[in-house]
C-alpha cells in the first residue's frame, strides 16, 4: 500500500477543525485511507474523532496510507497544510 510521511502543518495540530476537514476529504474519496504517528496504530482518516486520538501536534510526523496514490497525496497535502489559517 502506498504511503507518505508528512509533517503536521496546522498551528495547533490535528484538533477538531483540521481533523474534520481531513475526515471529510477522506470520506468523499471513497477508498480506505489511514493516518498513523511514529510507532502508533493506524486510524481511519474518515473519522475526525479517530484523527484527534493521534494527538498529533504541529511539526509531528504522520504517515498517510491508501491504495489510491492520488487520494493519499490529497490527504497528505491536507495534513501538511495549516488548516487553521
Amino acid at each position: 500500500m502506498p504511503s507518505k510521511t508528512v509533517t503536521v502543518g496546522s498551528s495547533v495540530g490535528l484538533h477538531a477543525r483540521p481533523a474534520s476537514t481531513i475526515a471529510q476529504a477522506a470520506s468523499e474519496a471513497g477508498v480506505p485511507v489511514t493516518l498513523a504517528t511514529a510507532g502508533g496504530q493506524p486510524v481511519d482518516a474518515g473519522s475526525a474523532l479517530l484523527i484527534m486520538t493521534l494527538g498529533a501536534k504541529k511539526g509531528d510526523e504522520v504517515t498517510v496510507e491508501s491504495d489510491d496514490a492520488s487520494v493519499m497525496e490529497k490527504i497528505a497535502d491536507l495534513v501538511e497544510s495549516d488548516l487553521d489559517a
